[in-house]
């Protein structure tokens, strides 16, 4: 008999005020600093109105474009046996891979020498729509991780 409850139990997010989109929320929450939630939306919102003025397609379409070009598929765990660790890749989930994305795509837009953190997120987005930038490069970085890696496929469990 476990002794924790089960997870999967969150409470249900509530889609945006702007684009009715739960992933733009997820994205708020991500952005927000010190429970400021009113700044990151309008941060948020600048960049995705950023980012639909440089692609030409509807802010959302473009955003689920971005988060479909940074989700990995696979990522690396270490798993020791026998007195060696080895860097199993293994198969993320479809959570994972969101909860990947929008966490490379904030801490690399906060790196960015920008002026301000929506000028930052907006050109991240749009390096990430068109397929360059940090983001993308973290991603394909694990991508070779996990091939380099695949002799030890056989250690997951």
């Amino acid at each position: 008999m476990p002794r924790k409850k089960a997870k999967g139990h969150f409470r249900p997010l509530s889609p945006d005020a702007k684009h009715n989109s739960v992933l733009v929320t997820k994205l708020v929450n991500r952005v927000m600093l010190d429970g400021k939630k009113s700044l990151a939306t309008s941060i948020v919102y600048s960049a995705m109105d950023f980012l639909a003025e440089k692609t030409e397609t509807p802010a959302l379409e473009a955003f689920e474009t971005v988060l479909n070009n940074i989700k990995p598929p696979v990522e690396v765990k270490s798993r020791r046996v026998g007195g060696a660790t080895y860097q199993v890749p293994i198969d993320v989930r479809a959570e994972r891979q969101l909860a990947l994305a929008l966490r490379w795509l904030v801490d690399f837009a906060r790196k960015r020498r920008e002026h301000s953190m929506s000028e930052k997120l907006g050109k991240e987005l749009v390096d990430a729509f068109n397929n360059s930038g940090s983001t993308i490069k973290k991603r394909t970085d694990t991508l070779k991780m996990a091939e380099a890696n695949r002799a030890f496929a056989h250690y997951k469990w």
